[in-house]
């Protein structure tokens, strides 16, 4: 099944990396609670970007619990080698994985390669990456993710520019594409960024840095309408 089949019209997609690792158990079944259905993994190597963040084993733990509950896992690889690292995430429970176009010489050779390994595929731009490096395989991906911050450190601000960049974004990618967005997503811009094209919406510290991490999903999606 799809994105497109599956996803609402609007998805708030908690990122596991702003959680809190020693409460995630509860803190994931607290937002299933509250409706969530895609958590976004950031998947860091210390090479692509400085911090080694999240990996396969922190995505096998929870895929039992979303899938028990109906939701779904998105890796996103800011990694230099997304080719070896898809097969690995999904192995481990991925139901999808996205990689930075500016990691990759063969961007169509790396989408084959999550379509062999049974999950669905994305691609990622940087904030200073023209929206053309998409043309060549804008419509072979199941999902289209702009970044708002530069990749690498969770709780950075919202880049502003990112509203008319996101607009353009949407109006390139094929509809049956879905639009992801991924940086300092708050109260104040999330219903700027629906509104611009946003259709996947990544938010890590306004859920998990809020003393009721499933009230924050909530009054984002609200926002979000």
């Amino acid at each position: 099944m799809s994105w497109v089949e599956w996803t609402r019209d609007v998805e708030i997609a908690p990122s596991i990396y702003a959680a809190d690792l020693g409460r995630l158990g509860a803190q994931v079944d607290a937002l299933l609670d509250a409706g969530t259905r895609i958590f976004h993994i950031d998947v860091g190597d210390g090479h692509f970007i400085p911090p080694v963040t999240i990996g396969s084993v922190v995505v096998e733990a929870l895929a039992p619990l979303v899938h028990r509950r109906g939701g779904r896992l998105d890796c996103h690889l800011m990694v230099t080698n997304p080719d070896a690292q898809i097969p690995i995430m999904a192995a481990a429970g991925a139901d999808s994985v996205t990689f930075h176009v500016e990691a990759t010489g063969d961007a169509e050779a790396t989408i084959e390669i999550a379509r062999r390994e049974g999950v669905q595929v994305g691609i990622t731009l940087n904030p200073a990456t023209p929206l053309t490096a998409l043309a060549s395989v804008g419509d072979s991906v199941d999902l289209a993710l702009l970044m708002s911050v530069v990749p690498g450190k969770s709780g950075q601000s919202f880049l502003p520019e990112s509203i008319e960049r996101l607009r353009e974004h949407r109006a390139i990618v094929p509809r049956e594409c879905k639009v992801q967005i991924d940086g300092g997503i708050s109260s104040e811009n999330v219903s700027l960024v629906r509104e611009a094209g946003a259709e996947v919406i990544v938010a890590g510290s306004a859920v998990f840095g809020a003393s009721e991490p499933a009230r924050a999903y909530g009054e984002l999606v609200d926002l979000a309408g």
